[in-house]
């Protein structure tokens, strides 16, 4: 089983949307191994998002994480990592293929509803950032 990192982001959280995001991920077999709601400082969000660090949304983007609370999830399923992104979507929701969580739920480019690892390693990174080895029960 491979494990992957998941975040409903605060644009989300904002309208309700938790138990739709929730029932989606059930529903398409992966097992929420671990799961906890959180409120982001800037610090935190700027560590997660340090890859890029030098790219020009930046700073928006770690503000807008830093909005209001988020929800942070270990997803676990074969191939967790491609079939997480493949149900959330394109990054920008205008490109997002029909049926996906960011096609039916996300606003914008910038508050599109939900985060996913795009790789094993990134996943590894992810989840250890957010969750100790006690707070992940596969």
């Amino acid at each position: 089983m491979e494990q992957t990192f998941a975040i409903i982001k605060p644009d989300a959280v904002e309208r309700n949307l938790i138990g739709k995001v929730l029932e989606r991920i059930e529903a398409e077999g992966f097992r929420i191994i671990s799961m906890k709601r959180v409120l982001l400082t800037i610090p935190i969000a700027e560590g997660f998002y340090h890859v890029h660090k030098e790219r020009p949304f930046f700073k928006d983007l770690t503000k807008s994480m830093c909005g209001g609370p988020v929800v942070l999830l270990v997803l676990e399923k074969e191939g967790a990592i491609k079939a997480w992104r493949k149900l959330m979507g394109a990054t920008n929701p205008a490109e997002a293929d029909e049926g996906t969580l960011r096609k039916e739920f996300a606003v914008s480019l910038e508050k599109n509803s939900v985060h996913g690892s795009d790789a094993p390693e990134t996943a590894v990174f992810e989840i250890s950032y957010f969750f100790s080895q006690t707070e992940i029960i596969p």
